[in-house]
This record gives C-alpha cells, structure tokens and sequence, in this order.
C-alpha cells in the first residue's frame, strides 16, 4: 500500500492544516512518516508526556497519537483541534465524551495488525509448549558436548496436535488466530465477550467452559468494561494445570497478580504475555519475579509491530486523514 498520488480537495480548499504527530516513536525509526506531509504541515515530536501535549497541539488542526492521555485538561485550550487519529484500533486514552462534547473527531485504524499478532501469538505458543528456553540455554551452556545422557529428554515439549485451543474474542485476529490453530490440528473453541463478533466454523462456548475444556487460551479481545480483568487468579484455577495462557490483547484483562500466583503455585503451565497492565512496564510489575522461561515468555508489546504491520499503520492514517480533508468519516469512534 503506497500513497495515492491526486490531488485532495478538502475542507478548507487553500488552508494547509497543521498535523502533529505526538508519539512518532512508538512507530519505529525505519517507518516513513513523509506521505503525511502532502496533506499538511506535519510537526514530529518523537514522545509526549500527559503534561505536554496541551502546549505542542496548541494551533494543531489534527494530531497522531499512540496511547498519551487525551482529555479536557491538555485538549481545552487547542482551539483548531478538528481530528484526533490514532495509530491503535483501541482509543480508551481518549475521553470521548469530551471530544465528541467539542465536535473533535476520533478515527482509528482496523486490520493492519492482524496477520502479525496472529504470527506473534504462534510464537509465543510455540516458545512455551516447545521449551525452547530450556533447550537454548542447554546447548549453550555446553551441555550438550559429547552429551550422551538424554538429560534433556526430561524436560517434555508436546503437540499443538489434538489439543484444545480457546479463543477469547473472534475478530479479525481471533479468526485468523483460529486458522493457524487449526492448520496445526488443533480443536478450536471460542468466548465472544461482547457476543457480537461469531464465526459458523468454530465451537460458541461460555467462558467457563472454555477455561476447563481448553489446552491453550488466547486473548483477542479489545478492552473495555466487561473484558476489564476478565482473568483472575480463580479465572486460572478453573485450567487444566498444564494449559498455557497468551496474552496480545491488553495487559488490563488479566490480573497481573493472579497470573503470577497461579504460575507459582503450578496451577497453569505457563503463561506468554505481550501486554501489562502499565506500559512501559513499572518496575513493580508483579511478572517480573518469574524469571523460569519456561514458564512465562514476556515481550515489550512487540506483537503488533512488524515492518509490514507498523507501515500499514501509516497508510491508514493517512487514508483517515485524507477522507476527513474530504468531509467523509472513515473509521470514526464514537
């Protein structure tokens, strides 16, 4: 997807609006930023704090945002301010009611992301049921020289084949996660938190049962009032003890707390997290007194960002930005 070279004729035929981009590096260093600059004066700010944000959108027409806080009182003052597009699907860091009070658009942007968090998903699976932890740090501690014991033998891995994969949310990324699962033969069932996203080709189930029934449980749902700690240490103590938990939707679905207790104490097997309930990670974070990889695999809230992803995050923006300069609503959150 490359930008798409016309003219626009927009709202304010001859007025170049001004575009604030506040968090440029949650979106990489090696992602052009150039096409946003052929609909406005685009001003780059690489992070932005909360306290921020009102003096560097001040003048702005529309500002670019990963997840700093938006509300009545760094917005009050930005006059101009006409759209609000973020680089994310979820905008729980937007006080609607306020902007939606003031006439400011709010867009997000759909699907650019699917196909690497389904692959990140897989990935986290495949590191946890496969210990390739434990395998790594053996052949590089040597051990495995002129190994002829068979120790790591011991330490079991086994199959995505025949298991029961539950799926909590099937959305795009919950479908094409349930496609992957089922390449590799596994049985796929799913909870739908809303009720609203279906599928006619996987098993409906409630939440209970599939927490008991499932092997692997997968997060990909958004985060709102009912997915709010969905997971809770008795939420884990209903899995089989050798189910393994991933989490690439949002860190506040599960309690941090009660993974940790239950990863302890050997109630689940282990656990993949992508997402935290505070990020950046504080250095509180409960998870990080884990420290058995093959227990709990964790990463940076990377399963979003591959090249191919983070750039379509780009052209999305840039096609909300050119539908709103054409007085068309395209992904507008209400």
């Amino acid at each position: 997807m490359g930008f798409r070279c016309y003219k626009i004729k927009t709202l304010t035929e001859g007025i170049k609006l001004k575009i604030v981009v506040l968090e440029a590096a949650s979106l990489g260093k090696n992602i052009e930023l150039d096409h946003l600059k052929k609909l406005g004066d685009v001003v780059v700010y690489q992070t932005t704090t909360e306290n921020q944000v009102s003096e560097r959108i001040a003048d702005a027409d529309i500002i670019v945002v990963n997840k700093v806080q938006l509300n009545s009182s760094n917005l009050g003052k930005s006059t101009n301010l006409k759209l609000i597009t973020a680089t994310s699907t979820g905008v729980n860091f937007v006080d609607l009611a306020y902007v939606n009070s003031r006439g400011i658009k709010v867009a997000n942007i759909k699907g650019y992301s699917t196909q690497s968090v389904a692959q990140h998903t897989l990935t986290l699976l495949l590191c946890l049921m496969e210990k390739l932890n434990y395998y790594y740090n053996y052949v590089k501690s040597k051990k495995y020289v002129d190994d002829i014991s068979g120790e790591y033998y011991n330490v079991n891995y086994h199959e995505i084949y025949g298991k029961t994969w539950g799926i909590v949310g099937m959305g795009a990324i919950g479908k094409k996660v349930a496609e992957l699962a089922t390449a590799f033969g596994a049985h796929v069932i799913y909870y739908s938190v809303s009720g609203q996203n279906r599928s006619e080709v996987y098993e409906r189930v409630d939440l209970d049962t599939l927490l008991t029934d499932s092997d692997i449980i997968s997060i990909h749902t958004p985060l709102n009032d009912k997915s709010m700690k969905l997971f809770t240490y008795e939420s884990f103590k209903k899995m089989k003890p050798s189910a393994i938990f991933i989490n690439v939707a949002r860190g506040a679905i599960v309690d941090e707390y009660g993974l940790k207790k239950a990863l302890q104490e050997g109630i689940i097997s282990a656990a993949g997290i992508d997402v935290f309930c505070h990020e950046p990670m504080n250095s509180d974070c409960p998870l990080l007194s884990i420290t058995d990889g093959t227990k709990l695999v964790m990463t940076p809230h990377i399963g979003w960002a591959s090249v191919e992803s983070r750039q379509r995050s780009i052209d999305e923006i840039q096609y909300n930005i050119e539908a709103f300069l054409r007085g068309k609503d395209r992904n507008i959150v209400q």
